[in-house]
């Protein structure tokens, strides 16, 4: 490929979910603009968070570590673009990198993937269900208090090859994801969204770009989605104000109807044995302001301790 035909470099992680979502960016990319397909080129970055495998990421560094890597290669001018799983982005980037546009939201909800039961009810007394979301692990506990949590980390295949040969009785992934690899029939169940809401940006894919990139900017925008968008500015002013990083069981869910959009968060302690939940509805134009709301809300309620967990290795 000659280099005078690149127009954009976009990072990716490795993984299959990663790559499919960098693709889906880079065809929709050259649709757009009507570029020939020399015109975007796929750069794959390996990231501190796919190396670490033997712990949760609140042990290691949090969220930063899935972006940390594509947004030095940004910085230093090797990509042009960043695609990301929305719901995996840290609360704050580093100067000259932001938020640029996401593409339309998926299915926001949560499968339960089990070759044992078909809904968290039917799982035996005392199953062991894997995961590495602090969310899921307290949204489990808090329907299934005897249920036990342990730590599974690894891509989308490795986690349902895990629960496949029996290492676990049970895991929950993003049905978004399990969606685009085409593996959606491996759900036992799609849980209900009212009793297991979704982490904040579920569903989306973000695209990160230096903020002043008018060629990027100009070629995105026919490919974001306007009210993804919306939602988002909601969901993540609410896990601003909360500070939320993965120490901390944070879900939060907006929807955008009619120029409205509403707001559902929720806090939760570790165990799952305390929750606080907030809702807002509003104009568009305000969803950061509603969102941040709702988690001013719940700040005035909660406990201090809450957002103080113990140690997240306590699995």
């Amino acid at each position: 490929m000659a280099t005078s035909d690149i127009r954009l470099r976009i990072g990716t992680r490795g993984s299959p979910l990663a790559l499919w979502q960098a693709r889906e960016v880079r065809s929709r990319l050259l649709t757009a603009n009507d570029w020939p397909e020399a015109a975007v080129e796929l750069v794959v970055i390996k990231t501190t968070g796919d190396m670490i495998q033997d712990r949760a990421l609140s042990q290691a560094g949090g969220k930063g570590l899935f972006t940390k890597e594509l947004d030095a290669a940004m910085l230093a001018g090797d990509i042009d673009l960043a695609v990301h799983s929305a719901k995996d982005l840290p609360t704050f980037f580093p100067e000259g990198i932001a938020i640029v546009g996401y593409l339309p939201r998926e299915d926001v909800r949560d499968a339960l993937i089990s070759p044992r039961a078909r809904s968290l009810a039917d799982l035996p007394q005392g199953a062991v269900v894997g995961t590495a979301s602090l969310r899921r692990q307290a949204l489990v506990k808090r329907l299934r208090p005897d249920i036990r949590t342990t730590l599974l980390r690894g891509n989308v295949e490795t986690r349902l090859r895990k629960a496949n040969e029996g290492e676990i009785d049970a895991t929950l992934l993003a049905l978004a994801g399990l969606k685009r690899l085409g593996l959606a029939d491996r759900a036992a169940a799609v849980l209900d969204i009212d009793d297991f809401p979704p982490a904040v940006g579920q569903g989306a894919i973000a695209i990160t770009a230096r903020p002043h990139d008018e060629a990027a900017a100009a070629a995105l925008a026919g490919v974001v989605c306007a009210a993804t968008a919306v939602t988002l500015a909601a969901e993540r002013a609410f896990l601003t104000v909360l500070d939320g990083s993965c120490r901390t069981p944070i879900a939060g869910h907006a929807t955008v109807a009619d120029g409205r959009v509403s707001f559902r968060g929720l806090l939760l302690r570790e165990d799952g044995s305390e929750g606080y939940e907030a809702a807002r509805e509003g104009a568009e134009a305000d969803a950061a302001s509603l969102g941040a709301e709702a988690a001013r809300d719940i700040l005035a309620r909660a406990p201090n301790d809450i957002l103080a967990p113990k140690d997240a290795s306590a699995h």
